[in-house]
C-alpha cells in the first residue's frame, strides 16, 4: 500500500514538472531578449552591470571565461589527437628493458605551448591589475558617504553629509543613491563576517568585525539592484539582503530631505494611533528607534519611515500590512534564528501597534 501510495506522489507530480522543464528554454530566451532595463531588476544578475564599477570588471569576466573554454576545447582535442596518433607498443617478455627514447617533433608542442601559456597569464595579469587599479577609487570625488553596518541578519545604513552633520539620518536595508554620481561605502561589522554584494553595480567587499572596509557604488540607469551578503553568516544568511535604488538627482535629494523628517505625530482624534505608539515604545522601543518618539534602540532597524519601505525583515517579505502584521506577532515563523524575539503581544496590542506603524510614511 505504501509502496503504491508512493508511486502515485511520484507521478502526480510528474506532469507539473515535465511543465516546468519545458518553459526553461522560454524562460531562458526570454531572459536574454530582455531590455536592458527590464534586466537590470532581476536578482543577482551579474553579466549585465549599470555603472561604472561593474562596466569595467564585466569585459575581464568574459574573456577569463573566453580563455578557459579555448583551453579545454585545445587541450581535449589535443588529446584526443595524441591517442588517434599514439603508438602501439607489444609487451615484451617478463624483464625486458624497454629503450627511453624522445618522439621527433615532440619538443615544439611543449615549447609552444609555454609560450603560449606564459602569454595568456601575463596578458591576463595585466589586465586583472589594471582593472583593479580602475575601481579602486571612483573617476571623480564622491558625493557623500554611507556607513553601512552588516549584523545577523539585516543591513543598517547610516548617511553622512560631509558638509553639515545635522542632516545625517539612519535607514535599513533599502539604500538609495543618485544617478550619474558615485557614492562611497564604509562598510563594518556589529557580529561576525559578511559581505556586501550588488552584482549589478559592484563586486564583493568583506564585512569583518574591528576592521573598517571601503567601496564605491555608482549607477549609470534609474532603477532597483538587489544585494545580497556573500559569505555565509549564520542561519538567515539567504535572507540578509537588501535593495540600492538609483534615483534622479532630484528625486535622491527630496528622499534625503524627506529621510531627514521625524515621525508624523498622531492627530488628537487618532486615539488607536496614539495607543499603539505608546504600546510600541513600550514592548518595542528597546530595540527599535522611531526618531520624535522615546523609542530609541539600536539593536534593529530604525523604522521612522517605515512604511516608505517596500520590504521587511531585510527583503524577506513585502512591506504590506499583512506581511508586518505576521512578522510583528511571530518573526521566528518567517525568520527562524532572527534577533527580534516573539513578545507574546495580544490581539488588540497588535492591532494598535500595527495601526502606528502604517502612519509611519
Amino acid at each position: 500500500m505504501s509502496a503504491r501510495r508512493g508511486a502515485w506522489r511520484v507521478t502526480r507530480g510528474l506532469p507539473r514538472r515535465r511543465a516546468r522543464l519545458a518553459r526553461l528554454p522560454a524562460t531562458a530566451v526570454a531572459m536574454v531578449a530582455l531590455p536592458a532595463a527590464a534586466r537590470a531588476g532581476t536578482p543577482m544578475y551579474y553579466l549585465k552591470t549599470f555603472g561604472a564599477k561593474g562596466n569595467v570588471s564585466v569585459p575581464l569576466l568574459w574573456g577569463l571565461l573566453g580563455l578557459s573554454v579555448f583551453v579545454i576545447l585545445a587541450v581535449s582535442i589535443l588529446v584526443v589527437i595524441g591517442i588517434a596518433r599514439g603508438r602501439r607498443v607489444r609487451a615484451g617478455p617478463p624483464g625486458m628493458i624497454l629503450p627511453v627514447g624522445r618522439s621527433s617533433g615532440a619538443m615544439p608542442w611543449i615549447y609552444g605551448g609555454l609560450v603560449a601559456s606564459a602569454v595568456a597569464l601575463i596578458g591576463f595579469a595585466s589586465w586583472t591589475i589594471a582593472v583593479m587599479a580602475t575601481i579602486d577609487q571612483p573617476g571623480r570625488p564622491a558625493a557623500f558617504t554611507i556607513e553601512v553596518t552588516g549584523q545577523q541578519w539585516w543591513w543598517q545604513a547610516r548617511y553622512v553629509d560631509p558638509k553639515n552633520p545635522s542632516r545625517e539620518f539612519v535607514t535599513a536595508n533599502e539604500l538609495h543613491i543618485p544617478v550619474g554620481k558615485p557614492v562611497h561605502i564604509k562598510l563594518v561589522s556589529r557580529d561576525v563576517i559578511h559581505s556586501f554584494w550588488v552584482p549589478a553595480l559592484s563586486g564583493k567587499t568583506d564585512v569583518i568585525p574591528g576592521q573598517v572596509n571601503e567601496t564605491w557604488l555608482e549607477a549609470d540607469r534609474k532603477g532597483v539592484y538587489r544585494g545580497q551578503c556573500a559569505e555565509y553568516c549564520g542561519a538567515q544568511h539567504a535572507h540578509m539582503a537588501f535593495r540600492v535604488f538609483a534615483d534622479a538627482p532630484d528625486d535622491f535629494a527630496k528622499w534625503w530631505n524627506h529621510e531627514l523628517q521625524p515621525a508624523p505625530q498622531p492627530a488628537a482624534s487618532a486615539k488607536l494611533v496614539a495607543l499603539g505608539e505608546q504600546q510600541f515604545v513600550l514592548r518595542c522601543g528597546a530595540c527599535h528607534a522611531v526618531r520624535g518618539t522615546s523609542a530609541g534602540g539600536d539593536r534593529g532597524p530604525d523604522l521612522t519611515h517605515l512604511m516608505d519601505r517596500t520590504s521587511i525583515a531585510a527583503v524577506t517579505l513585502p512591506n504590506t500590512i499583512g506581511h508586518l502584521s505576521g512578522w510583528i506577532a511571530d518573526p521566528q515563523q518567517n525568520k527562524p534564528g532572527a534577533k527580534m524575539p516573539n513578545l507574546d503581544i495580544s490581539g488588540p496590542e497588535l492591532t494598535a501597534i500595527r495601526t502606528y506603524l502604517a502612519t509611519l510614511k
